[in-house]
C-alpha cells in the first residue's frame, strides 16, 4: 500500500507531501491546476520514459519519491528478497530527472536501472487511465487477472510444476546431444583415470608420504642428534643429566631430616628424574627407527616426483588429486551411460508433456469458465458506468508450440465493444481514455481486486459522464476500496463525496510563474470543495446544502 508521496520541483509543484492510507483517496481542482501530475509521478516511479518537460522551470532537476507498505504484497516483498534489494518490510522508490531529460532511480537507497524499477513497480501500482498508463493493457496482466479472478492458484502451480520438469529434461538432453560422439573423449578420460588410478591418492596417505620423506631426507643429522641427547641425559661413558639427578637427591636426603622443605624439592627431583626415564625410552625408540637407507630415500623422491608431475597435469595441488580422479571417474560412468540415458530420456519427455497437457487442460477447463463470469459481470457493470449496450469479452488463444508452457496452454486477450453493433476489439486499441478507465474500473470492480496489485490508481475516470452515472462510478471506486488502495483522480462532486481521503490541488502565480500545490482537506474543507465542483466560482447557499447532502449520504 502507497502510504506517502513527494514530489520536488516537479512540473508545476514546487513541492509537496503526501500521506495516503487505505479505501479510496479522490484528488480534485481547477481544470489545469495539475491533478493528474501526482499519477504522472507515479507513472514515473513505474519506470516509465522521462524527459526535461517534468522538471520546474527554473530548478536544475525534478525529483519524485514514494514509500510503500509490504504487508499485502507477498509479490513485491520476494522480488526485493531475490534482487537483494530488500529493507526491513517496507520499500522506498526514488526517482529524479535533470534539466537535460537524465535520469537516475533508486530503490530503498540502492541505484537501480530503469528495468527493476519498472519490475518492482508493476507489483506495487496499477495505474488506470491514459494508454500509456494501462495496467490492463498487457496480455500476462490480463491472464493473471483471469487466474486470480478464477481461483486458479493450485491449478497454475501443478501447470508450472509440470513444465519445469519437462524442461529440466529437456536440458539435459539437449547436453547430451550436443556432446556428439564421445568415444575419444571415453579413450582420453580412461587414459588420465588408469594413470591416476595407479597411485594412492588419498591426502592422509600423501601426508604420510611427505613426512616419511622429510624424515630420510635428514636421517643422519636424526640419528646423531638422538644419540647425542641420549648419552647427555643418561649415557654410561660420561657424566650424565639422569646421574646427576640421583646425586643431588642422595646427598639431600641425608640432611633433610634438619629441614622438612627439602622433603618437597626431592619430590620434585623424582618427578623430574622420571620424566627423564621416560624421555631416553621414547629417544630409543625413536632412534630406533631411524635408518640411513638411500634406496628407500629414491623410491619415496621417486613417487613424491610421479605426485607432483600428476598434480601439474591436472593443474591441481597434490591434496586435490584424489577428488579429481573421483571426478574424471564420475564423468565416465556419465559419458559411458549416455547413449541408454538419451533414450530414457525421450520416453521421460514424453510422460512429462503429457503430465503438462493434463494439467494445462485442466487449468484451461476453469479459465473458460472463470472468462464467461467476468465477462458477464464486466459487461453489466459497464452498463452502469454510461455506457449502455457496451460489451465486454474474454478471448482465450489456444498456444500453438510444443514446449509445455509455465503459464498454460494458451493466451487471454481482452475485448471490448464500447457501442451496440460494434464488433469487440482489443482492450489496447479502445480510443477514449475515459472510456478506457471506466472499462477498467469495471473489470477491476467484477473482479473484485482480487489482482495481486494493492494500490490502483484511476485519472479521469469519470470524463464525460454526469449525473447518476457519476454517483455509480462513486459508488463502484467505494467499493473497490473496501478491498485495495483506490486513488482517483476525478472533477465530479459525486465521485468526490465517495472518498475515504480527498486531495484538492490548486494553482496560483507567483513572479510571473505559476505553481500548483496540494492539500488535505478536512470535513469542512472537503464541504466546500465539493460545493466548488458543483457551482463553480459563485458559491450559494443552495450549493453547500447540496454539498453537505451529498457527503452525508455517504457517511
Amino acid at each position: 500500500m502507497l502510504v506517502h508521496l513527494s514530489l520536488k520541483h516537479f512540473a508545476v509543484v514546487s513541492e509537496a507531501e503526501l500521506a495516503f492510507g487505505p479505501g479510496l483517496t479522490v484528488i480534485s481542482g481547477e481544470t489545469g491546476a495539475g491533478k493528474s501530475l501526482l499519477v504522472d509521478a507515479l507513472g514515473l516511479l513505474s519506470g516509465l520514459r522521462a524527459d526535461s518537460g517534468v522538471v520546474r522551470h527554473g530548478a536544475d532537476r525534478a525529483e519524485v519519491a514514494a514509500q510503500f507498505r509490504l504487508d499485502d504484497v507477498p509479490a513485491a516483498r520476494a522480488w526485493l528478497a531475490e534482487n537483494e534489494l530488500d529493507d526491513d518490510g517496507d520499500c522506498q522508490l526514488r526517482r529524479i530527472v535533470r534539466a537535460d531529460g537524465g535520469s537516475k532511480a533508486w530503490i530503498n537507497g540502492r541505484p537501480v536501472t530503469l528495468g527493476q524499477l519498472s519490475e518492482l513497480a508493476s507489483t506495487l501500482v496499477e495505474i488506470h487511465g491514459q494508454h500509456e498508463h494501462q495496467a490492463l493493457m498487457a496480455r500476462p496482466s490480463q491472464l493473471a487477472l483471469l487466474d486470480a479472478f478464477g481461483r486458479n492458484e493450485v491449478e497454475l502451480a501443478a501447470v508450472r510444476r509440470a513444465a519445469d520438469d519437462w524442461q529440466a529434461l529437456q536440458r539435459e538432453r539437449e547436453r547430451l546431444s550436443a556432446q556428439g560422439d564421445v568415444s575419444e573423449r571415453i579413450d582420453w578420460l580412461g587414459h588420465q583415470h588408469a594413470e591416476l588410478d595407479r597411485e594412492t591418492l588419498e591426502p592422509e596417505s600423501i601426508a604420510k608420504l611427505n613426512a616419511d620423506q622429510r624424515r630420510l631426507a635428514h636421517a643422519a643429522g636424526l640419528i646423531a642428534a638422538c644419540e647425542g641427547a641420549f648419552a647427555r641425559l643418561g649415557g654410561d661413558d660420561a657424566p650424565s643429566l639422569s646421574r646427576a639427578l640421583q646425586q643431588v637427591r642422595a646427598e639431600l636426603q641425608r640432611v633433610a631430616e634438619h629441614e622438612p622443605r627439602l622433603l618437597e624439592v626431592d619430590a620434585m627431583l623424582d618427578a623430574a628424574a622420571i620424566q627423564v626415564d621416560e624421555a631416553l625410552v621414547l629417544l630409543d625408540r625413536v632412534r630406533g627407527d631411524l635408518d640411513v637407507d638411500p634406496e628407500a630415500f629414491d623410491g619415496l623422491e621417486r613417487r613424491m616426483g610421479r605426485l607432483h608431475e600428476l598434480a601439474r597435469k591436472h593443474r591441481v595441488a597434490p591434496e586435490q588429486l584424489a577428488e579429481r580422479r573421483d571426478a574424471i571417474a564420475a564423468e565416465l560412468d556419465e559419458l559411458r551411460g549416455a547413449g541408454v540415458r538419451l533414450a530414457s530420456l525421450d520416453v521421460e519427455l514424453e510422460r512429462a508433456r503429457s503430465a503438462w497437457r493434463s494439467a494445462a487442460d485442466v487449468l484451461g477447463a476453469r479459465r473458460r469458465e472463470a472468462a464467461r463470469a467476468l465477462s458477464d459481470a464486466t459487461t453489466a457493470l459497464i452498463d452502469e458506468l454510461g455506457m449502455g449496450g457496451g460489451r465486454f469479452e474474454i478471448a482465450i488463444e489456444p498456444l500453438d508450440t510444443d514446449r509445455p508452457d509455465p503459464a498454460g496452454g494458451e493466451r487471454v486477450e481482452f475485448l471490448v465493444a464500447a457501442n451496440p453493433g460494434q464488433p469487440a476489439k482489443p482492450l489496447r486499441k479502445v480510443a477514449s481514455g475515459g472510456e478506457l478507465s471506466r472499462i477498467s474500473l469495471a473489470i477491476e470492480v467484477a473482479a473484485l481486486g482480487l489482482d495481486a496489485v494493492a494500490t490502483m490508481v484511476f485519472d479521469e475516470v469519470d470524463t464525460g459522464i454526469g449525473g447518476a452515472v457519476a454517483d455509480i462510478v462513486g459508488q463502484k471506486l467505494r467499493a473497490l476500496g473496501e478491498s485495495r488502495q483506490v486513488l482517483c483522480v476525478t472533477h465530479l462532486p459525486q465521485v468526490a463525496a465517495q472518498g475515504h481521503a480527498h486531495y484538492r490541488v490548486s494553482k496560483s502565480a507567483s513572479e510571473g510563474v505559476t505553481l500548483s500545490s496540494v492539500q488535505a482537506l478536512d470535513r469542512k474543507q472537503r464541504e466546500e470543495e465539493i460545493a466548488r465542483m458543483l457551482g463553480g466560482v459563485e458559491l450559494s447557499r443552495e450549493v453547500r446544502a447540496a454539498a453537505r447532502r451529498l457527503l452525508a449520504d455517504v457517511s
